[in-house]
Protein backbone atom coordinates (compact mmCIF):
# COMPACT_ATOMS: atom_id res chain seq x y z
CA UNK A 1 0.00 0.00 0.00
CA UNK A 2 1.67 3.26 -1.03
CA UNK A 3 2.14 6.42 1.36
CA UNK A 4 -0.56 9.43 0.86
CA UNK A 5 1.33 12.10 -1.17
CA UNK A 6 2.46 15.13 1.28
CA UNK A 7 0.31 17.24 -0.21
CA UNK A 8 -2.77 15.37 1.17
CA UNK A 9 -0.66 15.47 4.55
CA UNK A 10 -0.47 19.35 4.32
CA UNK A 11 -3.96 19.83 4.13
CA UNK A 12 -5.10 17.38 6.47
CA UNK A 13 -2.82 19.78 8.93
CA UNK A 14 -4.37 23.53 7.60
CA UNK A 15 -7.84 21.99 7.66
CA UNK A 16 -7.01 20.40 11.21
CA UNK A 17 -5.49 24.37 11.71
CA UNK A 18 -8.52 26.34 10.40
CA UNK A 19 -11.96 24.90 11.95
CA UNK A 20 -13.74 23.36 8.42
CA UNK A 21 -17.35 22.36 8.26
CA UNK A 22 -17.57 19.67 5.16
CA UNK A 23 -21.48 19.17 3.03
CA UNK A 24 -21.63 17.14 0.63
CA UNK A 25 -23.80 18.87 -2.36
CA UNK A 26 -25.69 15.84 -4.51
CA UNK A 27 -23.43 13.26 -3.79
CA UNK A 28 -21.09 14.51 -6.67
CA UNK A 29 -19.05 18.22 -4.67
CA UNK A 30 -17.78 18.97 -1.72
CA UNK A 31 -17.57 22.27 -0.13
CA UNK A 32 -15.34 23.31 2.39
CA UNK A 33 -16.67 26.14 4.61
CA UNK A 34 -13.52 27.93 6.17
CA UNK A 35 -13.58 29.47 9.70
CA UNK A 36 -10.19 31.57 11.03
CA UNK A 37 -9.96 31.28 14.29
CA UNK A 38 -6.78 33.98 14.84
CA UNK A 39 -8.39 37.91 15.85
CA UNK A 40 -8.18 40.49 12.66
CA UNK A 41 -5.58 42.71 13.06
CA UNK A 42 -6.92 45.71 14.36
CA UNK A 43 -5.20 48.48 11.68
CA UNK A 44 -7.18 51.36 12.95
CA UNK A 45 -5.65 50.66 16.42
CA UNK A 46 -1.87 50.39 14.67
CA UNK A 47 -3.18 54.03 12.34
CA UNK A 48 -4.14 55.68 15.96
CA UNK A 49 -0.73 55.33 17.22
CA UNK A 50 0.80 56.74 13.85
CA UNK A 51 -0.53 59.55 13.87
CA UNK A 52 -0.18 60.47 17.63
CA UNK A 53 3.65 59.67 17.08
CA UNK A 54 3.41 62.08 14.39
CA UNK A 55 1.81 64.70 16.40
CA UNK A 56 4.46 64.65 19.34
CA UNK A 57 6.99 65.19 16.55
CA UNK A 58 5.05 68.27 15.28
CA UNK A 59 4.76 69.82 18.88
CA UNK A 60 8.31 68.65 20.53
CA UNK A 61 10.90 70.80 18.00
CA UNK A 62 14.26 70.94 19.10
CA UNK A 63 13.66 74.90 18.94
CA UNK A 64 11.14 74.32 21.91
CA UNK A 65 13.32 72.74 23.85
CA UNK A 66 16.02 75.18 23.96
CA UNK A 67 13.44 78.11 24.76
CA UNK A 68 14.06 77.69 28.19
CA UNK A 69 17.85 77.89 28.43
CA UNK A 70 17.49 80.72 25.63
CA UNK A 71 15.57 83.01 27.90
CA UNK A 72 17.23 82.05 31.42
CA UNK A 73 20.82 83.02 29.38
CA UNK A 74 19.31 85.97 28.11
CA UNK A 75 17.43 87.22 31.65
CA UNK A 76 20.75 86.66 33.15
CA UNK A 77 22.23 89.29 30.64
CA UNK A 78 19.87 91.15 31.14
CA UNK A 79 20.12 91.60 35.17
CA UNK A 80 24.49 91.55 34.45
CA UNK A 81 23.37 94.46 32.17
CA UNK A 82 21.23 96.03 34.67
CA UNK A 83 23.53 95.89 37.57
CA UNK A 84 26.17 97.60 35.54
CA UNK A 85 23.52 100.41 35.16
CA UNK A 86 22.53 100.54 38.63
CA UNK A 87 26.35 100.83 39.80
CA UNK A 88 26.81 103.42 36.82
CA UNK A 89 24.07 105.79 38.18
CA UNK A 90 25.39 105.65 41.90
CA UNK A 91 28.84 106.99 40.33
CA UNK A 92 28.19 109.33 37.83
CA UNK A 93 24.89 110.21 39.01
CA UNK A 94 25.44 114.62 38.78
CA UNK A 95 21.75 115.47 39.94
CA UNK A 96 20.72 117.17 37.06
CA UNK A 97 20.08 115.79 33.29
CA UNK A 98 22.33 113.04 33.19
CA UNK A 99 21.15 111.23 36.64
CA UNK A 100 17.19 111.48 35.26
CA UNK A 101 18.10 109.85 31.86
CA UNK A 102 20.35 107.06 33.66
CA UNK A 103 17.71 106.70 36.10
CA UNK A 104 15.22 106.47 32.82
CA UNK A 105 17.85 103.73 31.64
CA UNK A 106 17.36 101.67 34.79
CA UNK A 107 13.65 102.04 34.64
CA UNK A 108 13.56 100.40 31.17
CA UNK A 109 15.69 97.76 31.83
CA UNK A 110 13.94 96.92 34.56
CA UNK A 111 10.64 96.50 32.74
CA UNK A 112 12.54 94.21 30.36
CA UNK A 113 13.45 91.83 33.13
CA UNK A 114 10.16 92.09 34.56
CA UNK A 115 8.94 90.97 30.97
CA UNK A 116 11.51 88.35 30.48
CA UNK A 117 10.65 86.70 33.73
CA UNK A 118 7.13 86.48 33.26
CA UNK A 119 7.76 84.99 29.74
CA UNK A 120 10.61 82.40 31.46
CA UNK A 121 7.27 81.54 33.76
CA UNK A 122 4.84 81.13 30.94
CA UNK A 123 7.36 78.96 29.26
CA UNK A 124 8.46 76.68 32.09
CA UNK A 125 4.10 76.19 32.87
CA UNK A 126 3.43 75.77 29.55
CA UNK A 127 6.33 72.99 28.83
CA UNK A 128 5.93 71.57 31.99
CA UNK A 129 1.76 71.06 30.26
CA UNK A 130 3.69 69.35 27.54
CA UNK A 131 5.84 67.04 29.84
CA UNK A 132 2.71 66.04 31.09
CA UNK A 133 0.28 65.42 28.37
CA UNK A 134 3.25 63.95 26.05
CA UNK A 135 4.37 61.22 29.40
CA UNK A 136 0.59 60.47 29.37
CA UNK A 137 0.45 59.81 25.42
CA UNK A 138 3.35 58.05 24.96
CA UNK A 139 2.82 55.82 28.01
CA UNK A 140 -0.83 55.11 26.11
CA UNK A 141 0.94 54.26 22.93
CA UNK A 142 3.57 51.75 24.76
CA UNK A 143 0.61 50.03 26.00
CA UNK A 144 -0.93 50.13 22.75
CA UNK A 145 2.07 49.00 20.98
CA UNK A 146 2.56 46.07 23.19
CA UNK A 147 -0.98 44.74 22.46
CA UNK A 148 -0.44 44.85 18.78
CA UNK A 149 2.99 42.86 19.75
CA UNK A 150 0.07 39.48 20.58
CA UNK A 151 -0.27 39.34 16.40
CA UNK A 152 3.52 39.10 15.63
CA UNK A 153 3.41 34.95 15.76
CA UNK A 154 6.97 35.01 13.96
CA UNK A 155 8.38 37.07 16.59
CA UNK A 156 9.54 40.11 14.58
CA UNK A 157 9.59 43.03 17.13
CA UNK A 158 11.16 40.89 19.74
CA UNK A 159 13.95 39.48 17.02
CA UNK A 160 14.45 43.28 16.09
CA UNK A 161 14.68 44.84 19.65
CA UNK A 162 17.69 41.83 19.98
CA UNK A 163 19.07 42.91 16.96
CA UNK A 164 19.05 46.97 18.49
CA UNK A 165 20.39 45.47 21.73
CA UNK A 166 23.17 43.69 20.36
CA UNK A 167 24.18 47.31 17.60
CA UNK A 168 24.15 49.34 20.78
CA UNK A 169 26.28 46.79 22.91
CA UNK A 170 28.62 46.69 19.69
CA UNK A 171 28.93 50.32 19.44
CA UNK A 172 29.81 51.15 22.67
CA UNK A 173 32.48 48.26 23.10
CA UNK A 174 33.59 49.65 20.06
CA UNK A 175 33.62 53.12 21.43
CA UNK A 176 35.50 52.17 24.53
CA UNK A 177 38.15 50.79 22.42
CA UNK A 178 38.61 53.62 20.46
CA UNK A 179 38.47 56.23 22.95
CA UNK A 180 41.42 58.15 23.68
CA UNK A 181 42.18 60.91 26.91
CA UNK A 182 40.85 64.58 25.81
CA UNK A 183 43.61 67.27 26.02
CA UNK A 184 44.36 69.04 29.12
CA UNK A 185 43.59 72.50 27.13
CA UNK A 186 41.19 72.29 24.19
CA UNK A 187 42.43 72.22 20.57
CA UNK A 188 42.47 75.94 18.80
CA UNK A 189 39.34 76.32 16.57
CA UNK A 190 37.31 73.81 18.82
CA UNK A 191 35.09 75.75 21.55
CA UNK A 192 35.18 74.11 24.98
CA UNK A 193 31.52 75.51 25.55
CA UNK A 194 30.39 73.67 22.23
CA UNK A 195 29.23 74.27 18.89
CA UNK A 196 26.95 77.87 18.07
CA UNK A 197 23.63 76.69 17.66
CA UNK A 198 21.62 80.07 17.82
CA UNK A 199 21.87 83.92 17.93
CA UNK A 200 18.77 85.28 20.25
CA UNK A 201 18.37 89.54 20.64
CA UNK A 202 18.88 92.16 19.80
CA UNK A 203 20.21 93.27 23.15
CA UNK A 204 20.91 96.73 22.98
CA UNK A 205 19.44 98.23 20.09
CA UNK A 206 20.22 102.34 20.08
CA UNK A 207 20.59 105.35 17.31
CA UNK A 208 24.82 106.03 18.40
CA UNK A 209 25.55 110.07 19.24
CA UNK A 210 25.73 110.45 15.67
CA UNK A 211 22.06 110.28 14.98
CA UNK A 212 22.03 109.20 11.32
CA UNK A 213 23.90 111.26 9.78
CA UNK A 214 26.97 108.54 9.49
CA UNK A 215 25.30 104.77 8.29
CA UNK A 216 28.75 102.76 8.10
CA UNK A 217 31.17 102.50 10.51
CA UNK A 218 31.88 99.55 13.89
CA UNK A 219 31.73 99.58 17.60
CA UNK A 220 32.77 96.37 20.14
CA UNK A 221 34.37 96.13 23.48
CA UNK A 222 37.70 95.19 23.62
CA UNK A 223 37.92 91.54 25.17
CA UNK A 224 41.27 92.40 25.98
CA UNK A 225 41.77 95.13 27.73
CA UNK A 226 44.13 96.46 30.05
CA UNK A 227 43.26 97.03 33.70
CA UNK A 228 41.06 100.11 34.40
CA UNK A 229 39.31 99.60 31.01
CA UNK A 230 37.20 96.32 31.47
CA UNK A 231 34.12 98.06 30.74
CA UNK A 232 34.87 100.87 28.08
CA UNK A 233 32.82 100.64 24.69
CA UNK A 234 34.54 102.01 21.83
CA UNK A 235 32.98 103.43 18.64
CA UNK A 236 34.18 104.47 14.85
CA UNK A 237 31.81 106.21 12.48
CA UNK A 238 33.28 106.46 8.86
CA UNK A 239 32.77 110.48 8.91
CA UNK A 240 33.96 110.94 5.40
CA UNK A 241 31.88 109.60 2.65
CA UNK A 242 31.24 106.71 4.76
CA UNK A 243 34.37 104.95 4.13
CA UNK A 244 37.11 106.95 5.97
CA UNK A 245 37.71 107.95 9.85
CA UNK A 246 40.60 109.50 11.68
CA UNK A 247 39.79 109.31 15.73
CA UNK A 248 38.00 106.22 17.95
CA UNK A 249 35.47 107.19 20.26
CA UNK A 250 35.21 105.79 23.37
CA UNK A 251 32.56 104.99 26.07
CA UNK A 252 33.01 104.15 30.08
CA UNK A 253 29.94 101.90 29.91
CA UNK A 254 27.57 100.85 28.30
CA UNK A 255 24.59 103.09 29.35
CA UNK A 256 26.75 106.04 28.37
CA UNK A 257 27.33 104.55 24.39
CA UNK A 258 23.71 104.42 24.52
CA UNK A 259 22.66 107.47 25.88
CA UNK A 260 25.25 109.60 24.54
CA UNK A 261 27.44 111.11 27.19
CA UNK A 262 31.21 111.22 28.33
CA UNK A 263 32.99 110.30 25.31
CA UNK A 264 36.33 110.49 24.89
CA UNK A 265 37.91 111.02 21.72
CA UNK A 266 41.13 109.76 20.33
CA UNK A 267 42.53 111.09 17.12
CA UNK A 268 44.59 108.60 14.27
CA UNK A 269 45.56 111.16 12.07
CA UNK A 270 45.44 115.10 11.01
CA UNK A 271 43.21 114.78 8.92
CA UNK A 272 40.43 112.70 6.82
CA UNK A 273 41.46 111.17 4.64
CA UNK A 274 45.48 110.84 4.92
CA UNK A 275 48.32 108.49 5.83
CA UNK A 276 46.99 105.85 8.49
CA UNK A 277 43.80 107.12 8.13
CA UNK A 278 40.96 104.15 8.71
CA UNK A 279 39.44 102.97 5.37
CA UNK A 280 36.38 100.43 5.72
CA UNK A 281 34.01 99.47 8.44
CA UNK A 282 35.18 96.31 9.50
CA UNK A 283 37.74 97.00 12.51
CA UNK A 284 38.09 96.05 15.48
CA UNK A 285 39.76 96.52 19.19
CA UNK A 286 42.09 94.27 20.87
CA UNK A 287 44.56 94.72 23.47
CA UNK A 288 43.94 98.21 23.55
CA UNK A 289 44.86 98.17 19.65
CA UNK A 290 42.70 99.09 16.83
CA UNK A 291 43.38 97.03 14.18
CA UNK A 292 42.07 98.52 10.66
CA UNK A 293 42.51 99.09 6.71
CA UNK A 294 45.06 101.24 6.23
CA UNK A 295 44.32 104.27 3.99
CA UNK A 296 44.84 103.54 0.14
CA UNK A 297 46.82 100.63 0.77
CA UNK A 298 46.69 96.91 0.91
CA UNK A 299 48.01 96.75 4.42
CA UNK A 300 47.05 95.99 8.12
CA UNK A 301 47.63 99.34 10.19
CA UNK A 302 47.64 98.79 14.35
CA UNK A 303 46.77 101.88 16.29
CA UNK A 304 48.17 101.65 19.91
CA UNK A 305 46.01 103.61 22.30
CA UNK A 306 47.93 104.53 24.85
CA UNK A 307 51.12 105.57 22.91
CA UNK A 308 48.76 106.63 19.94
CA UNK A 309 51.80 105.26 17.14
CA UNK A 310 50.57 103.49 14.37
CA UNK A 311 52.62 100.42 12.65
CA UNK A 312 51.70 98.43 9.80
CA UNK A 313 52.35 95.20 7.97
CA UNK A 314 51.60 94.15 4.09
CA UNK A 315 48.91 91.78 2.87
CA UNK A 316 50.08 89.13 0.46
CA UNK A 317 50.64 90.64 -2.88
CA UNK A 318 47.76 91.35 -5.28
CA UNK A 319 45.31 90.81 -2.05
CA UNK A 320 42.26 92.95 -2.95
CA UNK A 321 41.64 97.00 -1.41
CA UNK A 322 40.06 100.02 -2.63
CA UNK A 323 36.55 98.66 -3.39
CA UNK A 324 37.44 95.80 -5.47
CA UNK A 325 36.04 92.81 -3.54
CA UNK A 326 33.56 94.02 -1.00
CA UNK A 327 30.82 92.43 0.90
CA UNK A 328 26.87 93.10 -0.20
CA UNK A 329 23.96 91.42 -1.46
CA UNK A 330 21.50 92.43 -4.36
CA UNK A 331 20.55 95.40 -3.43
CA UNK A 332 23.98 96.78 -2.08
CA UNK A 333 27.02 96.40 -1.70
CA UNK A 334 29.07 97.61 1.24
CA UNK A 335 31.99 100.00 0.03
CA UNK A 336 35.30 99.42 0.92
CA UNK A 337 34.74 96.55 2.95
CA UNK A 338 37.78 94.43 1.37
CA UNK A 339 39.30 93.54 4.65
CA UNK A 340 37.30 92.70 7.42
CA UNK A 341 39.12 92.19 11.24
CA UNK A 342 37.95 89.51 13.72
CA UNK A 343 38.47 88.66 17.27
CA UNK A 344 38.40 85.48 19.01
CA UNK A 345 39.47 83.02 21.98
CA UNK A 346 43.07 83.41 20.34
CA UNK A 347 43.50 87.02 19.47
CA UNK A 348 43.25 88.73 16.29
CA UNK A 349 41.76 87.57 12.41
CA UNK A 350 41.74 89.18 9.22
CA UNK A 351 39.59 88.02 6.07
CA UNK A 352 40.02 89.26 2.58
CA UNK A 353 40.63 87.81 -1.02
CA UNK A 354 42.97 87.87 -3.88
CA UNK A 355 42.27 87.49 -7.84
CA UNK A 356 44.58 84.78 -7.80
CA UNK A 357 42.12 82.73 -5.26
CA UNK A 358 39.12 83.56 -7.71
CA UNK A 359 37.76 86.06 -5.35
CA UNK A 360 37.00 83.58 -2.35
CA UNK A 361 37.96 84.10 1.26
CA UNK A 362 41.22 83.55 2.53
CA UNK A 363 41.74 84.02 6.17
CA UNK A 364 45.01 84.82 7.74
CA UNK A 365 45.93 85.15 11.56
CA UNK A 366 46.76 88.19 13.02
CA UNK A 367 49.95 88.45 15.52
CA UNK A 368 49.15 91.02 17.63
CA UNK A 369 52.65 92.36 18.29
CA UNK A 370 53.94 95.66 17.18
CA UNK A 371 54.13 95.81 14.69
CA UNK A 372 51.98 93.54 13.69
CA UNK A 373 52.48 90.00 11.40
CA UNK A 374 50.93 87.83 9.63
CA UNK A 375 50.94 83.66 10.82
CA UNK A 376 49.01 81.25 8.83
CA UNK A 377 46.71 81.64 6.23
CA UNK A 378 43.94 79.63 5.06
CA UNK A 379 42.24 79.23 1.80
CA UNK A 380 38.47 78.48 1.43
CA UNK A 381 35.49 78.03 -1.67
CA UNK A 382 33.66 81.00 -0.46
CA UNK A 383 33.54 83.29 -2.66
CA UNK A 384 33.71 87.16 -0.85
CA UNK A 385 30.43 89.11 -2.86
CA UNK A 386 28.61 86.45 -1.97
CA UNK A 387 28.31 87.23 1.59
CA UNK A 388 27.44 90.28 3.43
CA UNK A 389 30.18 90.00 7.00
CA UNK A 390 32.07 87.52 8.87
CA UNK A 391 33.31 86.85 12.09
CA UNK A 392 35.10 84.35 14.19
CA UNK A 393 34.73 82.17 17.28
CA UNK A 394 36.93 79.43 18.24
CA UNK A 395 39.10 79.66 15.80
CA UNK A 396 36.15 78.85 13.02
CA UNK A 397 34.76 81.47 10.39
CA UNK A 398 31.19 82.23 10.08
CA UNK A 399 29.98 84.16 7.34
CA UNK A 400 26.49 85.92 6.98
CA UNK A 401 24.27 86.46 3.82
CA UNK A 402 21.16 88.67 3.79
CA UNK A 403 17.95 86.88 3.20
CA UNK A 404 15.51 89.96 3.70
CA UNK A 405 14.54 93.60 5.61
CA UNK A 406 13.81 91.60 9.30
CA UNK A 407 16.48 88.64 8.34
CA UNK A 408 20.37 87.94 8.18
CA UNK A 409 21.70 84.30 8.12
CA UNK A 410 24.80 82.84 9.17
CA UNK A 411 24.88 80.23 6.18
CA UNK A 412 28.76 79.26 6.10
CA UNK A 413 31.20 77.89 8.52
CA UNK A 414 34.68 77.20 8.06
CA UNK A 415 37.46 75.41 10.77
CA UNK A 416 40.85 76.47 10.75
CA UNK A 417 41.72 73.36 12.56
CA UNK A 418 40.06 70.79 10.40
CA UNK A 419 39.71 72.60 7.03
CA UNK A 420 36.12 71.13 7.32
CA UNK A 421 33.61 73.64 5.27
CA UNK A 422 29.70 73.79 5.75
CA UNK A 423 27.26 75.49 3.99
CA UNK A 424 24.29 74.42 5.08
CA UNK A 425 24.35 76.20 9.06
CA UNK A 426 20.85 77.94 8.48
CA UNK A 427 21.16 80.18 11.96
CA UNK A 428 19.22 83.34 11.67
CA UNK A 429 19.56 86.74 13.15
CA UNK A 430 17.31 89.43 13.46
CA UNK A 431 17.82 92.49 11.97
CA UNK A 432 16.04 96.07 13.24
CA UNK A 433 17.08 97.78 10.05
CA UNK A 434 18.08 96.34 6.47
CA UNK A 435 21.79 97.06 5.92
CA UNK A 436 24.82 95.24 8.05
CA UNK A 437 28.11 97.02 7.87
CA UNK A 438 30.32 95.43 10.63
CA UNK A 439 28.94 92.42 12.74
CA UNK A 440 32.00 91.08 15.21
CA UNK A 441 32.18 88.57 18.03
CA UNK A 442 33.48 89.15 21.73
CA UNK A 443 34.76 85.80 22.89
CA UNK A 444 34.59 87.53 26.56
CA UNK A 445 31.01 88.00 26.48
CA UNK A 446 29.70 85.64 23.35
CA UNK A 447 28.49 88.44 22.16
CA UNK A 448 28.14 89.50 18.00
CA UNK A 449 28.11 93.53 18.09
CA UNK A 450 26.45 94.82 15.06
CA UNK A 451 26.80 98.42 13.10
CA UNK A 452 23.68 98.17 10.90
CA UNK A 453 22.12 101.84 9.12
CA UNK A 454 23.72 103.97 11.82
CA UNK A 455 22.52 101.75 14.45
CA UNK A 456 24.43 99.90 17.06
CA UNK A 457 22.91 96.43 18.36
CA UNK A 458 24.19 93.83 20.41
CA UNK A 459 23.78 89.63 20.60
CA UNK A 460 23.63 86.66 22.33
CA UNK A 461 25.48 83.45 20.98
CA UNK A 462 24.43 80.67 22.03
CA UNK A 463 26.50 77.75 21.96
CA UNK A 464 25.86 73.90 22.89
Amino acid sequence: MKSPPLSIWAAAVFLTFISQSVQSVGGKQCVCQLKNSERPFPMDKLDSIRTSASQCNRTITPDKMEEIDVLTLGLQRRLEQLEESVAVLEKEDDGELYGAVSLRIVELEMAEVLELMAKLNRTIRSHQQLSEATSTKLQSMMEEMQDLEEFDHMHVVKKLQENQRMKRDLAHCQHELQVTPHPPTPAPGHCPQGQLVSVSGPRTYSLTQYGTSYSYGAWGKDPNPPPGKENMHWLVALTSSNVFANYVRQYSSLSTIVVGVGHTDTVIAPSNPTTNTIQGPNVVMYGDALYYGCYNTPSICRFNMTARTVTNVALPQNSGFNNKFPFGHLEAAYIYSDLDFATDESGVWVIYTSPENFGNIIISKVLTDSPPALEKTWKTSLHKRTATNTFMACGVLYATRYVDKETEEIFYSFDTVTGEERYDLKIQIKKMLTNVQSLNYNPQERMLYMYSDAYILSYDVIFR
